[in-house]
């Protein structure tokens, strides 16, 4: 038998030690009996092997019938060969195929099941389409169906309606990012708007008309065909829902959803993926403030707006929780702009551990279908696994008196029937309404839907009539003017959105709208202005932007005042002079909004690198205050680092920077050239570091702008401050990032003359920076006499080199120093530099530093489990362990540090999972709490979190909570190293009763 299939075996079986115990694998006659399900509703299986397997989507059509797609092809597409994969399992393959179905037929299928005798069970099943290779996702209209199958978006006609592809599919796009399986764009959705949206997962890079982008929502016009990518971020993405104001939410394992707005930025995995694609939005809107039901990401969520389940679900975001096996429900709140998310209640709980609810969607009778991947295995795959793909379930969970719906068929209603059903009390029926609408464009009913639109008496009949309107005809000026004006803020917030899309407005429409800007009290419509203001020209939302600024100096929103400055942003280059202008002015110097925006264009036009942008940067610092000026020249000071290190990295985060080439229009469109500095610009920054020379700021300006007398004063400056430790460490700082190798003997003499602590670490910081032979032998002279800390820091230094590695082994070798003051999170490093001769010595006084195989980590949870059997723990004593041993690292509860996971979201009632994870940390890495390697040109390595970086530079966050950044221009190679942060072994320290105390306080 395989180590890892031992492995596996051997969890599961810790598996029924935990507290919750779960049965393996039900058959589909047991399943649904086994479920644990919330009063007032039950759950009937709908469909099973060997009709459905493995299903991963689920959608109604318009007569009612559920469409599936069986993932079969998953996780390999076939035909294609791969050239690289990492431990992730993205890959790159050898070539792009061709569409379906001329490129290599796949297994995957897009099935219709249908209940022809209404009994609750699927009794016809039909392939709509198969042959294909990893499809993920469906969308019924305009005469067909929709599909996503990497790299494509393609079109399948149907128009006679007989569930057999008229013809070959038409390829709308092109670029859709193919490198994992588990990650690919998804979920295709239709907008109220007319627009079919799709979200992509984090670990896919596509580029479509010259776009690129990793996880995010992006969204198709069927009619105009136009493309673009409606937010950026938001971690690993699967599914997408709208509620029933409009309002945008997708399933994220970042947990539970995303509140999308247009042109957000929203937090992803930094590290792993890089920078956000627009360098200047300095911000994003980190996760939603929410509960987190224990156990794994939400995935296929949905905002229950049907009518047949008790009242108590109406609104709520439900979700499948794919690693908890369950089914739960959120409820779904107002907060300012934007929404909070409180946990409510398990709707349902397989009690299966082999349940994978991939996806939820709501039919026409109100009830809600859950589909069921149902596979033993539920984490990140090998790819060369033996998978077992004869599985698959679809449940439905429905209210105890749903009655069966009727047949019909949308399809054959005419226009004014459709009408009627835009005030369904089943928000389904209203949602493809409107998609056979706008797919008709019935010009018949455009009178009508003008009245409902306008009503006053059901704001969401008003809401639904906008929407239809501009589905059939599009919205007129007339009518826009009107519903700028109407009582409903969503009906005002889609009125300025459908106005932002059309991309510009006429002059009789933006006086209302710039006016609405300086009088809208609603936070949500507000924001909708700010992001509308960044698409119309600069005329206009520029002056959408100003309106906001001043009518709300002091905005309370957290959200608005990034939406501004992200409209602001995007006309920086284009309108620079009416920016300057605008923000050059007194009045924006006194506005605390004004003053905000005002500081970011200091900071935006002087990382530019360009003549123009340096004159507005100019104009704008010297209209500043007195009392701004120091915010001012901080801003500066930011810019001009971002200028220096330059953007070509932009958009190349994620597997194709670390596996694969950009492709040549991408390199070219990201690289360029940057202009020296403007004399005038130059010559501000040199006036103020002559009036303060001994200024920091004022000197890291003076050095940024390539002032070369500079640096000869800070060398001296350093040395006059020896005996003044509280501004001798920002100095060290300073030298230790503008010095050169020449300075590596001033700071060395500092390291040697203080007495300080303060002082030494600032100094060892900075000669990390350098390689000098005199640097090595003064520290392996001062290692043996230094306290602990101190000889850590000095051990650090030795060890991102690997000539002074290889001296300091070299004296442990000799005897000088004794091995045992090594920790293992220290020796990893050595192991970075690939050096025979390091790692000969490593292994003679320390033994393997590498993981143990399978078979030793296996024993090692043997002896924790019976240990953790024998008797009962104490919370209360186990607390204080966490905190000793596990806080430094990771939060439980609100206590402890951020740089780890955060504990109490975990599944901690899995003891299975928790004694994987502390015994073996390195076998699944979440990909934000991935371990890094730098090595930069002076060669230097070092290692860490990737806690923060921009187009400046790269910051690494070690174990011990200490932060060094590394200037871009320095670095060589930046990636990912195969081993954790956090280190092995770290139970061992406990005895027995304590590591029952500590399981205990995780337990509960």
């Amino acid at each position: 038998m395989k180590p890892s299939l031992q492995l596996g075996l051997f969890l599961i079986a810790l598996g029924t030690c935990a507290h919750r115990v779960q049965g393996q694998g039900y058959s589909p006659r047991e399943a649904a009996a086994k479920m644990t399900v919330a009063e007032g509703l039950r759950v009937r299986l709908f469909a099973s092997e060997p009709e459905v397997r493995q299903p991963s989507f689920v959608k109604c059509d318009d007569r009612g019938r559920l469409w599936t797609i069986q993932y079969l092809q998953y996780p390999n597409p076939a035909g294609l060969e791969r050239v690289q994969v990492d431990r992730w399992s993205r890959t790159v393959y050898d070539r792009i195929p061709q569409p379906p179905p001329h490129g290599p037929r796949g297994a995957d299928k897009i099935t219709i099941l249908e209940d022809t005798d209404r009994d609750g069970k699927a009794d016809q099943v039909k392939d709509f389409v198969d042959g294909l290779n990893l499809v993920t996702g469906v969308a019924f209209g305009h005469g067909g169906v929709f599909v996503l199958n990497a790299p494509y978006l393609l079109f399948y006609p149907d128009r006679d309606r007989n569930d057999v592809p008229d013809a070959d599919p038409e390829v709308l796009l092109t670029g859709f990012g193919m490198e994992d399986a588990q990650s690919m764009s998804n979920h295709l959705t239709w907008g109220p708007d007319g627009w079919l949206y799709g979200v992509n997962g984090s670990t896919t890079t596509c580029r479509i008309r010259e776009l690129e982008f990793q996880q995010g929502v992006w969204r198709y016009h069927p009619h105009t065909r136009q493309f673009e990518l409606f937010c950026e971020g938001g971690s690993n993405c699967y599914g997408i829902t709208f509620d029933q104001n409009g309002e945008l939410y997708y399933s994220t394992n970042g947990g539970p959803f995303v509140h999308a707005v247009q042109g957000g930025y929203y937090f992803k995995s930094f590290g792993k993926h890089g920078p956000l694609h627009n360098l200047y939005a300095y911000h994003y809107f980190p996760n939603l403030t929410c509960d987190q039901v224990p156990g794994g990401p939400p995935t296929g969520g949905t905002i229950y707006l049907g009518h047949s389940f008790p009242q108590l679900y109406r609104g709520k975001f439900m979700a499948g929780n794919f690693l908890g096996h369950t089914a739960s429900w959120w409820s779904v709140e107002p907060q300012g702009s934007t929404v909070q998310a409180k946990f409510g209640a398990t709707i349902f709980d397989s009690n299966d551990t082999w349940f994978g609810p991939t996806d939820l969607c709501l039919g026409p009778d109100g009830s809600i279908y859950v589909c069921d991947f149902h596979d033993q295995r539920t984490a990140h795959p090998d790819p060369d696994a033996n998978w077992d793909r004869e599985n698959g379930r679809i449940y439905t969970i429905e209210a105890h008196d749903v009655r069966p719906q009727p047949e019909f068929d949308l399809a054959r209603l005419s226009a004014s029937e459709l009408v009627d059903l835009l005030s369904h009390e089943n928000f389904w029926f209203r949602d493809r309404a409107r998609v056979e609408l706008a797919s008709r464009r019935d010009a018949s009913v455009t009178a009508r839907l003008r009245t409902m639109a306008l009503q006053t008496a059901d704001p969401q009949l008003a809401l639904q009539g906008l929407w239809a309107f501009h589905l059939t005809t599009g919205l007129d000026d007339p009518l826009a003017i009107e519903l700028l004006n109407h009582p409903f803020e969503y009906v005002r917030f889609w009125t300025v959105r459908l106005l932002g899309d059309q991309r510009h407005v006429s002059p009789p429409v933006a006086r209302p709208l710039i006016e609405l800007a300086g009088n809208e009290s609603s936070p949500i419509v507000r924001a909708q202005l700010a992001a509308t203001a960044r698409r119309l020209p600069g005329s206009v939302g520029l002056a959408i932007a100003g309106q906001l600024l001043d009518a709300h100096p002091q905005e309370a929103d957290e959200r608005i005042p990034w939406l501004l400055w992200w409209a602001i942003e995007a006309k920086a280059m284009s309108d620079t002079a009416t920016l300057a202008t605008m923000f050059a002015s007194d009045q924006a110097w006194q506005n605390p909004a004004r003053l905000d925006n005002a500081l970011r264009l200091v900071r935006r036009y002087a990382a530019e690198g360009d003549k123009a942008a340096d004159q507005a940067c100019l104009q704008l610092l010297t209209a500043a205050p007195a009392a701004q000026q120091l915010a001012a020249h901080q801003h500066l000071r930011l810019g001009l680092a971002e200028r220096t290190a330059g953007l070509s990295e932009i958009g190349q985060g994620g597997l194709y920077q670390q596996q694969a080439s950009p492709d040549e229009q991408t390199s070219t469109r990201n690289s360029r050239p940057f202009e020296p500095l403007a004399a005038e610009l130059r010559a501000y920054v040199d006036q103020l570091w002559k009036q303060q020379p001994t200024d920091l700021l004022h000197l890291e300006l003076a050095l940024r702008a390539g002032n070369s007398q500079a640096l000869q004063f800070l060398i001296s400056r350093t040395t006059q401050l020896a005996d003044d430790p509280e501004r001798l460490t920002p100095a060290l700082n300073l030298l230790g990032e503008f010095g050169d190798a020449t300075t590596a003997l001033v700071v060395l003499g500092l390291f040697e003359n203080s007495t300080t602590d303060e002082v030494r670490f600032a100094a060892l910081n900075a000669l990390t920076r350098w390689e000098s032979s005199d640097v090595t032998q003064s520290l392996l002279t001062h290692y043996p006499g230094a306290t602990p800390e101190l000889a850590a820091r000095i051990r650090d230094v030795f060890f991102t080199r690997p000539r002074s590695a290889l001296e300091f082994l070299k004296r442990v070798d000799a005897g000088d120093f004794n091995p045992q003051d090594v920790p293992l999170d220290q020796l990893r490093r050595l192991a970075v530099h690939r050096l025979e001769s390091i790692d000969s010595l490593v292994l003679k006084h320390w033994g393997n530093i590498g993981s143990g195989s399978p078979e030793e980590k296996l024993a090692t949870m043997r002896r924790y489990n019976n240990d953790l059997r024998a008797a009962s723990g104490d919370p209360i004593q186990g607390k204080a362990l966490f905190a000793k041993h596990c806080g430094i690292c990771h939060q439980l509860h609100g206590e402890g540090h951020k740089i780890g996971p955060d504990l109490t979201t975990a599944n901690r009632t899995d003891r299975a999972a928790l004694l994987a994870n502390v015994v073996d940390p390195s076998a699944v890495i979440r990909r934000e709490y991935l371990n890094y390697v730098v090595e930069t040109s002076s060669g230097r390595v070092l290692t860490g979190l990737l806690a923060e970086q921009d187009a400046a530079s790269v910051t690494l966050l070690d174990e011990k909570n200490q932060r060094t950044k590394v200037p871009r221009d320095e670095i060589e190679d930046l990636h990912e190293l195969e081993t954790s942060l956090m280190p092995e072994k770290t139970l061992d320290v406990l005895t027995p009763q304590q590591l029952r105390d500590l399981f205990s306080y995780l337990e509960q």
